[in-house]
């Protein structure tokens, strides 16, 4: 299965559907991506702090895809914001990995009460001039923090992760995301938890369209401009999961699932101005 792609403000092309890896780990873990490379999956999202990144790397190499048709993500934790210390971490989030670059490196927060994330930034520009990383971003930044970084540095991010799902639609962060022209990302598409899967506005979709109902929420983030990072060690719905792009909702539709939005549908409460990273 081809998963069409996204231009991003480098040129690069970031795939529009990926797999999430959080807690996808040990032997169990690899199983269940490289059974997801097998379905089609290319973009696969990591980060340091997932414990992880080993055995996305080593189903990368073990796949027999070659490597130039991967999109591996990983990200930096909050303890390696400071500059040296970002480029040291990147360099072995690499090692661990087994590979020579990323497509993707994002700052994972950015830890505001800290203050290190510009310094970050510029680690990141460093690593991509020397060929560690081919496109970089951030993941959980405010227009505030992007702005930040722009002003100060002259490089706009080319992704930012956010969260995004029906109960917290996130338009002011997708909205203020296009108008930098960086490419928006969502983590816990689905919301965890999962209990959006039971709205009876998406179950009805889902009859309509013969699909599932993860797919229509899915293809709810796609037609927004959303690239979605679906989690699941579930074989069956990660190839669900990519099977998203034969239909088309209607507008009237994905306002109908806009309004399941709640004044506090963070899945944990996250607020990145004020979010502290455990080290």
């Amino acid at each position: 299965m081809t998963t069409p792609n996204f231009e991003l403000n480098d040129g690069n092309l970031l795939p529009k559907i990926g797999l999430g890896t959080y807690q996808i780990r040990g032997g169990a873990g690899l199983h269940q991506i490289l059974s997801a490379i097998h379905d089609g999956y290319r973009s696969l999202d990591s980060a340091t702090n997932y414990d992880n990144e080993g055995i996305v790397g080593k189903a990368v190499r073990l796949s027999g895809v070659p490597r130039s048709e991967f999109f591996i993500t990983s990200k930096l934790p909050g303890k390696y914001h400071k500059y040296d210390d970002a480029l040291n971490a990147i360099e072995e989030s690499l090692a661990r990995m087994g590979l020579d670059y990323f497509d993707l490196f994002l700052i994972h927060w950015p830890l505001p009460k800290r203050d290190h994330y510009v310094e970050a930034w510029r680690a990141m520009i460093t690593a991509q001039k020397l060929g560690l990383i081919r496109s970089i971003g951030v993941s959980n930044f405010e227009p505030a923090h992007l702005d930040r970084l722009i002003n100060e540095t002259g490089v706009t991010p080319a992704v930012n992760q956010i969260e995004v799902h029906p109960y917290w639609i996130n338009e002011a962060g997708l909205k203020a995301d296009q108008e930098r022209g960086i490419a928006t990302e969502a983590w816990s598409p689905l919301g965890r938890g999962s209990a959006s899967l039971k709205e009876p506005v998406i179950q009805e979709l889902a009859k309509k369209y013969g699909k599932n109902t993860g797919q229509i929420i899915l293809r709810w983030h796609t037609q927004r401009g959303i690239v979605p990072l679906p989690k699941s060690s579930s074989l069956k719905h990660q190839r669900q999961n990519l099977d998203i792009f034969d239909f088309e909702l209607t507008p009237d539709e994905i306002e109908d699932i806009n309004r399941l939005n709640k004044a506090d549908g963070r899945v944990d409460g996250q607020d990145p101005n004020e979010y502290e990273e455990f080290d």
